[in-house]
């Protein structure tokens, strides 16, 4: 400092009275000096005494002195140690950290460094200039000139970048300076170009071409890949900058064999892992992952990730992966980052999935990895960054993956469950009916993602029973999440369950079918509707806050899935009932609210910009990426769904309007003719399968009669051949006229019971028509059931006739009655016994009539009370339609009482 303040003095003198100069003074008459020196050495003592003061009074120096140490640089450009002492004063200028414990106030003069730097690159010469300087291979020009370059790209990056883009071989000067073989200058270098490539895809593809890469990896491998120092942490962080969001770049460190380079990273040293890990180590390993998984994002083009992927399977990257995830010893948050690195390098590549299902943990016995990794999961003890990492895991080992599904859901069914182990599917389901809502979040999200886009899967495990304790029978493992949900609980557990049954239940109508067997399941989402959204006379309470509201819009997304795949199997909650449900119990302005407003929370907006789970806390695992996009599907499909069903017109109907009593005996009609509408249905399949065997019993006659005929051919033989003896012959035809007796009196027994059991059948109809009031439809339906018997009657009347006939000419045949003495008196006793049977046939046909006179009066009856019921209908002022509209719109009407 002597040497400075001599200095000073023979430069500037002493003011009037012997007072000190100020500091501004001082930097003045140095500038002045530095302006208007002829001789180098006053300039270069001028300039040295100004680098010695910058770091004090910056704002002096940069402001007075500006433009004349640029001056200096464009003047004396090969005085190598003056344009070093000039660099370097720039230098301290342009910086804003603190330069020493003495000098400036942070606060006064924070941000001087990037106002000097907008006034420095105003002029696009200087930077220009500077860039020269880096030709230069004297330290004391080269270093200084980098300095000065990185802290313009600290200060005004983007500014700084497009003046070296235009700069021809701007960047190719910048890239000669990681060969240079003094270190600083080469460390210092790496720092330049990570802020030079910073957001700039173009830099970036002229850096990446300019043989960066290859570089990068030298340097890295000199010193000592993970083992190596905070320089490898430099050059791993240029690589990141170089790949990130840039597929030109990816492609060439693709295509220029550098992903095979990448497996000499991982190799971990079992001596330097026993003796732990250094803080730079860890960071080491963390940057090279977060190369990895720069090379398989999801966010990539799907061909760029894809061919990464098999490349890395087949040059054995993927395995040293996944021996750091099997290692001992491993810190937790590089194992949490090799999780998701795995996960990415195998999501939607299936044999990288097949792989992954192949590893096995060091342990005894082994355990596949997948089952390990579940373990962490559902351990609430674990750090709850590793669990979501896992889950993630999980979700990429089952994307696009329907055979890792099938596995994963046949270790739930009790076909292939093996006592004493452990499998992925009994850690699912332990952890989905766990005490920690964390845990059962995370195990019905896992679930939810061995069904995604998988109908199959959905069926089978509807096959999956519980043992839900001891003496109890066991319950499918859906009744089980609706019992939970039933239940209430925690909002985590409710929305995990409620994402897991959406996936379920959407695209699959027998799943929708079960669900809605179940008694207590829509009961509890009309519940939930009823006593949060405050839509019944009975219950006001207030919404709730963001989280229940949440609840509830999964909830009407729910209900919609079960409209929208409904496939009417279940009647009682057929579409029509459900769309009613929602009408009635919820509202249809609400229920879409409440739907779209499931999109328009943080949770789900943050959820749904990419997989990875990104939470910093338990309590903001709310809502999945899958779920997201599933909901982003069927939202419009599910509004269309309801919004169109034909039962929607009832609030526009006469029931709107009606009182409470008289909507209760609408109702009871309603039921009444539902019922009835079932008894005929019943009824009728019972008279066709009379009628059926009514058929029968006519063939069998049909044959009888051939048979009779067959006799009569042997009778015409007998008079034929007198010679034959006599002895023989009447006894085979007694015999057969016996027979044929037995048989025709038991096929008439059998008509007259059939027809006995259809007059009763027709009773019972007029009976249950006299005492309810059937609809049109029925009755109907008994005018064809009468007409047919009729037919049926007209038929046995003709074929009596032809019997007669028969019998007629019977008598006629002298001749038989000689040969056979006893058919005479045999034939006479069945004539009158067929003409008694005609006489009660005939009586059985007038009370068949007299009871269709009966039933036409009712049915008269009838029409008269169904014409009252409109008129009092149309005097309360509503619409009623034709006979033949009301059929369709009673069949239409089945909501459950």
């Amino acid at each position: 400092m002597e040497y400075f303040k001599s200095g000073f003095k023979s430069v500037l003198g002493t003011q009037q009275g012997g007072s000190q100069p100020t500091g501004a003074e001082i930097v003045e008459r140095l500038v002045e000096r530095v302006e208007a020196s002829t001789l180098l050495d006053d300039r270069r003592d001028a300039v040295r005494a100004l680098k010695a003061l910058s770091k004090k009074y910056r704002l002096e120096v940069g402001a007075q002195g500006m433009n004349a140490l640029v001056k200096v640089l464009e003047t004396d450009r090969n005085e190598t140690e003056t344009i070093g002492y000039v660099l370097d004063t720039l230098c301290n200028v342009m910086s804003d950290q603190p330069l020493d414990d003495e000098g400036e106030d942070i606060e006064l003069k924070q941000g001087l460094g990037e106002q000097f730097t907008e006034i420095f690159i105003k002029k696009t010469d200087n930077v220009a200039l500077l860039l020269s300087f880096l030709e230069e291979y004297d330290f004391h020009v080269r270093w200084p000139a980098v300095k000065l370059l990185t802290c313009l790209l600290i200060n005004k990056c983007r500014d700084v970048q497009e003046i070296v883009l235009v700069n021809p071989l701007g960047v190719s000067k910048l890239m000669d300076l990681l060969c240079d073989n003094r270190e600083v200058i080469r460390n210092d270098a790496l720092l330049l170009l990570t802020h030079l490539t910073r957001s700039n895809a173009n830099i970036q593809k002229i850096v990446a071409f300019e043989n960066a890469f290859d570089r990068l990896f030298d340097i890295v491998s000199e010193e000592g890949h993970s083992d190596g120092g905070i320089i490898v942490e430099d050059c791993l962080m240029l690589m990141l900058n170089l790949l990130k969001n840039n597929t030109s770049n990816q492609n060439y460190f693709k295509e220029g064999s550098f992903i095979q380079r990448l497996t000499s990273f991982f190799t971990l040293n079992p001596e330097v892992i026993e003796a732990g890990w250094s803080a730079q180590k860890v960071s080491n390993i963390h940057h090279m992952l977060q190369i990895v998984r720069t090379l398989v994002s999801p966010q990539n083009p799907f061909q760029v990730t894809s061919s990464c992927q098999r490349v890395m399977n087949s040059c054995g990257l993927l395995e040293q992966l996944c021996n750091i995830l099997m290692a001992s010893g491993v810190p937790a948050d590089i194992l949490t980052e090799a999780i998701n690195t795995v996960s990415e390098v195998i999501r939607g590549n299936h044999g990288n999935q097949e792989y992954f299902a192949t590893v096995n943990a060091p342990s005894s016995p082994p355990k596949p990895a997948i089952v390990v990794l579940l373990m962490s999961m559902v351990n609430e003890k674990q750090p709850f960054v590793l669990r979501c990492a896992v889950l993630y895991c999980f979700q990429c080992f089952l994307y696009k993956n329907e055979l890792g599904q099938a596995q994963i859901v046949q270790t739930l069914l009790p076909t292939t469950a093996d006592v004493g182990t452990f499998t992925a599917g009994q850690l699912l389901c332990g952890g989905l009916f766990n005490q920690d809502s964390l845990s059962t979040w995370c195990a019905a999200v896992a679930l939810s993602h061995s069904l995604v886009e998988n109908t199959p899967q959905k069926e089978q495990l509807l096959r999956v029973q519980l043992a839900t304790s001891i003496g109890t029978p066991p319950v499918s493992l859906l009744q089980q999440c609706t019992s939970i949900l039933q239940e209430g609980g925690k909002v985590q557990t409710r929305l995990g369950l409620l994402m897991l049954l959406c996936t379920w239940l959407s695209n699959c109508a027998l799943a929708v079918g079960h669900f809605v067997s179940f008694p207590i399941n829509i009961p509890y989402v009309s519940l939930k509707f009823e006593f949060i959204i405050n839509l019944t006379s009975q219950v006001a309470l207030a919404e709730g806050d963001d989280q229940e509201r949440m609840v509830q819009g999964l909830c009407a997304f729910l209900l919609g899935i079960c409209v929208q795949f409904n496939d009417d199997s279940v009647i009682t909650f057929n579409k029509d009932s459900l769309c009613q449900l929602i009408v009635k119990r919820i509202g249809m302005e609400t229920f879409l609210d409440k739907l779209n407003g499931i999109c328009k929370h943080e949770p789900y907006i943050l959820a749904a910009q990419k997989p990875q789970l990104k939470y910093k806390h338990p309590s903001e695992a709310l809502f999945d990426y899958e779920f997201c996009r599933l909901f982003k599907s069927l939202e419009g499909q599910i509004i269309k769904a309801i919004t169109t069903k034909p039962g929607d017109n009832l609030l526009n109907g006469p029931e709107e309007n009606l009182s409470e009593e008289q909507h209760g005996l609408l109702m009871q009609y309603k039921t009444l003719i539902r019922d009835q509408d079932q008894q005929l249905h019943e009824q009728s399949r019972k008279l066709e399968d009379l009628q059926s065997e009514h058929t029968k019993a006519l063939q069998q006659l049909e044959e009888m009669n051939s048979t009779v005929q067959q006799l009569r051919d042997q009778t015409a033989l007998l008079k034929a051949h007198k010679g034959v003896p006599q002895n023989d012959l009447p006894v085979l035809n007694i015999q057969e006229i016996e027979n044929l007796k037995l048989e025709i009196e038991n096929k008439t027994k059998e008509v007259e019971e059939r027809d006995r059991t259809i007059h009763i059948m027709i009773a019972q109809q007029q009976n249950e028509t006299g005492d309810s009031e059937t609809s049109v439809f029925s009755l109907q339906s008994l005018r064809d059931q009468i007409s047919s018997l009729e037919l049926q009657i007209k038929e046995k009347d003709v074929q009596l006739q032809q019997l007669e006939d028969n019998q007629t000419k019977k008598r006629n045949e002298d001749q038989v009655q000689q040969t056979i003495p006893n058919r005479p008196e045999e034939l006479t006793n069945d004539v009158k016994r067929l003409e008694e049977e005609n006489v009660s046939l005939q009586l059985e046909l007038d009370n068949i009539r007299k009871e269709q006179d009966d039933l036409l009066v009712l049915l008269s009856e009838q029409d008269t009370k169904i014409n009252v019921y409109k008129s009092e209908l149309k005097a309360l002022g509503k619409q009623v339609e034709d006979d033949d509209d009301e059929i369709d719109d009673d069949e239409d009407i089945d909501e459950p009482i």
